[in-house]
């Protein structure tokens, strides 16, 4: 690969590949769900298919490009002859077949691995798909038209009806790259022109051309037989493209000295280091001029990491606010200017903070997406009829988030498929639909955002659960004592599992502890509701983000805790009237009627100094997503903002303590823990 080809212009090409093939992905499911390969949905997928080939071409990434340009042969024929006899399911099987390998090479190339994968099978499969649907036409044997037309001994009639055109383009102040976008702009305008030449010249060797290119465009002079709209069409689909001016060259009469090749060719061709020289007139008609401020790029790709960087800043900017504003020297001063001015920084510093959430909030819409691929599979393998429906797609969550919920969704959703839909004759004697249907749905409640998964397939058997469960010996206490939620909840212990047959998809138990485990990592939970006969919902609740929340801090003792805002619903001083005792000998408080228990946060944690009357301390009612309870301190310190910062490894390493959510410093410099009230009790 050429030098000039640095990591940047790498990671351009893999973000720009994976969307596309998750833009393919979601084009043939569709064409799937509707049963018919439709006009538009085959230019989409062929667009994105053309723009890989295009790409790893560039990049010289054959394989990838070879697969792309036979997938990229079936889809051009079924567009320009629209054959009325397809085998629709065959023709998706082998693109998101394509799809696959691409997706994997691409895996290896981002790991440092070659892109060594063998493409042979799956294109002499296309090529044969696409042999049958035309077997007598030379591109069924495998021959691409652009190829065939190389090929073709009458050239000059091709040359003959094509025109002479010149092309000025303007990339995106923001794009970068310029002397690599317009290196593939020159590659893939190869394939409907001829005698093409380009200025800068040296695009493909000189990186500093893209200086060149930013300040004074890129500019093409060619030949081609296409006709203005087709032209206008490609240049139009270029990436990152500000403004481009396409235009017709008039071309001088055949003149008797012979300055003319007598094929309708230039009086003087074009040198490939500049604009064609000779007696050229100028361009006869302009046949498109984009209004710059009309296309003007309004979106830029920033990497992650970058991102990251911000809101590490935007977390030290919040804990040295704090410290500014908290500074013990300023205890017992009246400074009203100070605290005025305290206010105003505040006030921009929430605003920088929710500018920078906001940047790194990313849809759940992708994500969901790619479940489709996981229903078709797994459902076409068990011979199941599934359908997926999604709701709230649109939802939105942090980018670390969404990276990490994809795997335990589709852990729940391939469970779904195979332990809870039923096969289509059950569920005909069952009284229900052949199909079964599982549904997607995300929604924002508070900071929080809850995602369910739902089947109405034939729910979970509590009876055969608790019954692997002693014999695993995992039963510690009565079944009559255990509600319904905690004995669903064991289907997430690791090596559980109800199905006495492994199969490809489950049966072994290394499943859905990794859902449990992964959902933890945010900061989240999960949990199960079922009714038997009638289907299964599995919820997650994650954060919004990961990084800054609102807190209330309290004192117990000599220690500091925080508490999430989100997670309080009141806090008051106890009476002695109030307290009671049931009759385990567990603490409980009476609150307006209802009884809550009461959990002594000296005790829980060990800390010295602290209160031990309760009616000394105070009272923080909290609501976990499972329960409702009383958390008992000394006092309430007050509300802030807090960055949350994992625990330190090395405790973490030490011992597994539980009700813990990490830590954050304190305008004091003081650390304090911050409290996970689903796991305290």
């Amino acid at each position: 690969m050429d030098n000039y080809l640095d990591r940047s212009i790498i990671e351009m090409f893999f973000f720009e590949s994976e969307q596309l093939i998750e833009q393919i992905d979601r084009a043939v499911l569709l064409a799937e769900k509707a049963g018919d390969y439709s006009p538009e949905l085959v230019n989409e997928i062929l667009r994105a298919m053309h723009t890989i080939k295009g790409s790893a071409a560039t990049m010289k990434y054959s394989n990838i490009a070879e697969l792309a340009h036979a997938l990229e042969d079936v889809l051009h024929y079924l567009r320009e002859h629209k054959p009325r006899h397809v085998d629709n399911s065959e023709l998706t099987d082998l693109v998101l077949e394509g799809s696959d390998l691409i997706k994997v090479e691409l895996h290896k190339l981002k790991n440092g691995d070659r892109n060594d994968g063998d493409t042979t099978d799956i294109i002499v499969r296309v090529r044969d798909f696409l042999a049958r649907l035309d077997p007598d036409n030379a591109v069924g044997a495998g021959i691409s038209q652009t190829e065939e037309l190389a090929e073709d001994p009458a050239q000059a009639t091709f040359s003959s009806r094509s025109k002479s055109y010149f092309a000025h383009l303007v990339f995106d102040d923001s794009s970068g790259m310029e002397n690599l976008r317009a290196f593939t702009v020159a590659h893939h305008l190869g394939e409907m022109a001829d005698d093409c030449r380009y200025e800068p010249s040296d695009i493909a060797v000189n990186e500093s051309s893209a200086d060149v290119i930013r300040s004074e465009g890129f500019r093409i002079w060619f030949r081609s037989a296409a006709t203005d709209e087709e032209l206008h069409q490609f240049f139009s689909r270029a990436s990152y493209l500000r403004s481009f001016e396409l235009s017709l060259i008039e071309e001088a009469d055949t003149s008797t000295d012979g300055e003319a090749n007598g094929n309708g060719a230039l009086r003087a061709s074009p040198d490939i280091n500049g604009p064609p020289s000779g007696d050229i007139a100028p361009p006869a008609r302009q046949l498109e001029r984009e209004d710059q401020t009309n296309i003007q790029q309004s979106i830029i790709s920033v990497h992650v990491s970058k991102l990251d960087k911000l809101m590490d800043l935007v977390g030290e900017l919040v804990i040295s606010e704090a410290m500014v504003t908290q500074n013990p020297d300023l205890r017992g001063l009246s400074l009203e200017n100070f605290m005025k001015s305290a206010r105003h920084l505040r006030k921009i510093t929430s605003e920088i903070q929710d500018m920078v959430m906001s940047i790194r909030m990313v849809p759940l819409t992708a994500t969901f997406h790619k479940m489709y691929r996981i229903v078709r599979d797994v459902s076409k393998k068990l011979g199941k009829d599934v359908q997926l429906r999604l709701i709230g797609e649109e939802t939105e969550v942090d980018k670390n988030i969404i990276e990490r919920i994809s795997d335990p969704l589709m852990h729940i959703i391939r469970n779904a498929i195979d332990h809870g839909i039923e096969m289509p004759e059950d569920r005909i004697r069952a009284g229900k639909d052949k199909a079964g249907t599982i549904t997607l749905e995300a929604r924002n409640v508070g900071s929080d955002v809850f995602i369910a998964i739902r089947d109405d397939g034939g729910g979970l058997d509590k009876a055969r659960i608790l019954d692997k469960a002693r014999r695993n010996g995992l039963l510690h206490r009565p079944a009559q004592e255990m509600t319904d939620k905690e004995i669903y909840a064991m289907i997430f212990l690791p090596g559980f599992s109800t199905k006495e047959k492994v199969s490809e998809f489950s049966g072994r138990g290394v499943g859905m502890d990794v859902v449990v485990s992964n959902i933890e990592a945010v900061g989240g939970s999960v949990w199960v509701e079922s009714e038997q006969g009638a289907g299964s919902d599995v919820y997650f609740k994650i954060p919004l983000t990961l990084a800054i929340i609102d807190g209330m801090n309290i004192r117990v003792g000599h220690s500091r805790f925080t508490i999430p805002i989100t997670a309080i619903k009141e806090s008051f001083r106890p009476t002695d009237k109030d307290l009671i005792r049931d009759p385990n000998g567990y603490e409980m408080i009476m609150v307006r009627g209802q009884c809550y228990p009461i959990v002594r946060l000296h005790d829980r944690f060990g800390t010295d100094g602290a209160k031990r009357d309760l009616t000394a301390g105070i009272m923080i009612m909290v609501e976990s997503e499972t329960s409702t309870y009383c958390l008992f301190a000394d006092e309430l310190i007050g509300e802030q903002q807090v960055v949350v910062k994992s625990l330190p490894e090395y405790i973490r390493a030490y011992k597994k303590i539980s009700g813990l959510a990490g830590c954050t410093l304190l305008g004091d410099g003081s650390i304090s823990l911050i409290l996970d009230v689903e796991r305290l009790r």
